[in-house]
């Protein structure tokens, strides 16, 4: 793992590793729940064993769950409120605050990969326009790669620059993208990966191979943007009742109620309740939209 700070780790990760060390035991029991994670971490590029990962989240975990305690512990104190009310509720609090960060860390490789593939898969088309155009144009695969690797293709571009690099070690073109097929979590990315690796290794025409590959992409992409839309038609509907009819009607129908029942309603407390409900509606409706989103559309 090449950055040396890890979201919510208290201490950078190379000091962080050497206190793990003491949860190494219990790290290993932990890491046996979670069959994936060796799997996973080789995936993420993270230099760590499975039961040294277990460890740090362990450690992580214990961390934040001790430090709330001690911390809600003095507030409660300070307050004089009873202690058979409060420790209970300290403690849960600790204990879940603790399980959340020990999770967030056993799973965050798989979010890593995640965030990779999509971040991969998005650059892919132009990526894939742009050494089509290069290759057509007569110019070398290995110098169309290094103009793949130079350019703002993001993840991609790393991807590529470690074929390069294999390339200038000694290592042939079929080899270099043979180990980036290999490795690379997507399997769009892979997929590529071995239809030049196959045409190489026949003697084909690689510029026709990368026109069929191109192509490919952009009927994939057709029907991956027809499906998007077809999705959106129910979201929208979903947005329409509850973001619009909703609101407005509910405000009415709660005034008449009020008025023939004879309650008294607050309708400033109504309001805030509302908007709080279209902002929190909002926000998840927003983060499905995006979800749903199609790779380099």
């Amino acid at each position: 793992m090449k950055k040396n700070r890890l979201g919510i780790v208290p201490f950078p990760l190379d000091k962080a590793r050497k206190i793990t060390r003491h949860f190494l035991r219990f790290g290993e029991t932990a890491s046996h729940f979670f069959p994936a994670l060796d799997f996973e971490l080789e995936q993420a590029e993270f230099d760590f064993e499975p039961r040294e990962w277990a460890s740090l989240a362990l450690f992580t975990g214990t961390f934040y769950m001790l430090v709330i305690f001690a911390t809600m512990l003095i507030i409660t104190s300070a307050s004089r409120l009873p202690p058979a009310t409060t420790f209970p509720l300290t403690l849960l609090i600790s204990l879940a605050i603790g399980a959340v960060s020990f999770i967030y860390i056993i799973f965050y490789p798989k979010l890593f990969v995640t965030k990779k593939v999509k971040n991969i898969e998005k650059n892919m088309p132009f990526a894939l326009r742009h050494l089509l155009i290069e290759v057509r144009s007569g110019v070398p695969l290995y110098n169309a790669l290094v103009s793949i690797a130079k350019g703002n293709y993001g993840l991609l571009s790393v991807e590529i620059q470690k074929a390069v690099n294999e390339i200038n070690t000694g290592k042939s073109e079929i080899g270099a993208l043979e180990m980036l097929a290999r490795n690379n979590p997507s399997l769009y990315f892979r997929r590529v990966m071995w239809q030049m690796v196959n045409a190489l290794k026949s003697g084909a025409d690689i510029g026709r191979t990368m026109k069929q590959i191109v192509d490919n992409i952009r009927a994939e992409q057709s029907i991956a943007i027809k499906k998007y839309g077809a999705q959106l038609n129910p979201l929208s509907l979903m947005y329409m009742i509850f973001a619009v009819i909703f609101p407005t009607l509910g405000i009415t129908f709660l005034l008449i109620i009020s008025t023939f029942i004879g309650i008294g309603l607050d309708i400033t407390f109504v309001l805030i309740g509302i908007l709080a409900f279209l902002l929190v509606f909002q926000f998840m409706l927003i983060g499905l939209v995006k979800s749903r989103r199609p790779a380099g559309v």
